[in-house]
């Protein structure tokens, strides 16, 4: 079992990656919508292969995508969490979810959890989000968290071909203005 940080919110679990996620992710990535701005859809054994790569950043980074599960169910619902990959455009809290987790509310509030972990744990003095310009939801999640367009980009290979993102974000200041405005 993998060992590592745990962080509950009112209905979800973020742990590290499991094998037994991998079925969830499968559908993830099978399903041409759900994955049409996280570099579309691919076969189950391309999506292993992928899979792997959120325990191994864990592994040799000491931080990644958390999968999010479904404290009532115990269902993988997405991933969410700190990323930044070699050549990155910054310090990214990105997620993915599957369909059927989509309109739940599931993933801003996996994100607050994670954005307060990335910077109280890592010591991060941003977070980014890049955001395909016509991934409408990933916008309206950024901007329910508080952040805001800082700039116009590109990802690094292999993803150069994707075009240009929109690279939301906010500094450690703004989200602890924004989490205080929340609480109230």
């Amino acid at each position: 079992m993998p060992t590592g940080p745990r962080l509950e919110t009112a209905r979800l679990i973020l742990r590290l990656p499991q094998a037994s996620d991998f079925e969830g992710y499968a559908e993830l990535y099978g399903d041409e919508d759900a994955a049409r701005y996280i570099g579309g859809a691919m076969p189950r054994a391309a999506a292993w292969r992928k899979f792997l790569q959120m325990p191994g950043a864990w592994a040799v980074q000491g931080f990644a995508m958390f999968s999010v599960v479904d404290k009532a169910s115990g269902e993988w619902l997405g991933q969410l969490g700190p990323w930044q990959p070699e050549g990155w455009p910054g310090t990214e809290v990105g997620w993915a979810f599957r369909r059927a987790a989509w309109g739940r509310g599931f993933a801003a509030e996996a994100a607050v959890a994670a954005i307060d972990w990335a910077f109280d744990t890592l010591g991060w003095h941003e977070v980014i989000h890049c955001i395909d310009p016509g991934n409408a939801a990933s916008r309206k999640l950024a901007e329910r968290l508080g952040s805001r367009i800082l700039r116009k980009g590109s990802l690094p290979p292999p993803f150069q071909d994707h075009g240009e993102v929109d690279i939301w974000g906010q500094s450690r200041e703004q989200w602890g203005a924004h989490r205080a405005a929340m609480s109230r």
